[in-house]
């Protein structure tokens, strides 16, 4: 399973790059509407810190505009993945793109006939959005098994990148499901190393390493 760091925060990504265990990067406009910083200039820094697949929204909602947004996009670096919404206007996008060679990410998807779609349409990752779906009293993560059945059923190479994960627990069971790709907060990333009964014993081992004047 491949992790993706959700964010535009260079300081951060730099720091978990550092551990060798991101995979690649998800930005939206939002996130990069944090930092301040020119739009274009935060995705060439990210994707020169990341090797792997970095997702670049584009704003536009028609296709003329994405295609446009989304070639610029491609531009700046062999790395960007243009992320394109999950609308007609934005799967006829991802076709054209993909046909030329372009990663695309389909974003904001909720059902597993959007997935299908996509999955028709080229996109290089679908992103069903778990956690969104939870909020209304729905199984995020049975959508991620639902979408992992139909693309083995007809050998689909869309990767299923599972977003909007908030919990630990959200990637366990997004792992469990089958999904290719988790893509999710600094601080998800961070507590997932976390278990008090790790804390509790690497106490010990150190308090007895002290007692007996162990050195390395």
């Amino acid at each position: 399973m491949k992790f993706f760091v959700d964010t535009a925060d260079t300081g951060d990504i730099a720091e978990l790059a550092a551990t060798g265990l991101i995979d690649g990067v998800t930005t939206n406009p939002s996130l990069i509407a944090k930092s301040g910083r020119p739009f274009a200039d935060v995705v060439k820094e990210i994707c020169e810190i990341v090797p792997g697949p970095v997702s670049a929204e584009v704003v536009a909602t028609d296709y003329d505009g994405m295609i446009s947004e989304g070639r610029k996009l491609a531009k700046i670096a062999d790395n960007v993945a243009v992320k394109l919404p999950l609308t007609l206007e934005g799967l006829k996008a991802c076709r054209t793109l993909s046909d030329d060679g372009t990663m695309v990410n389909v974003t904001l998807c909720f059902s597993a006939n959007q997935a299908l779609l996509a999955a028709k349409a080229g996109a290089t990752f679908i992103s069903p959005f778990i956690g969104r779906l939870d909020d209304i009293n729905v199984d995020g993560v049975e959508l991620i098994a639902d979408i992992r059945q139909i693309y083995d059923n007809y050998l689909f190479d869309t990767e299923i990148l599972a977003a909007s994960i908030r919990t630990a627990n959200h990637v366990k069971l997004s792992a469990l499901a089958g999904a290719d790709v988790a893509t999710m907060p600094p601080s998800v990333i961070k507590g997932l190393v976390k278990h008090p009964l790790t804390d509790k014993g690497l106490e010990t081992f150190l308090a007895d390493a002290a007692k007996a004047g162990i050195k390395v």
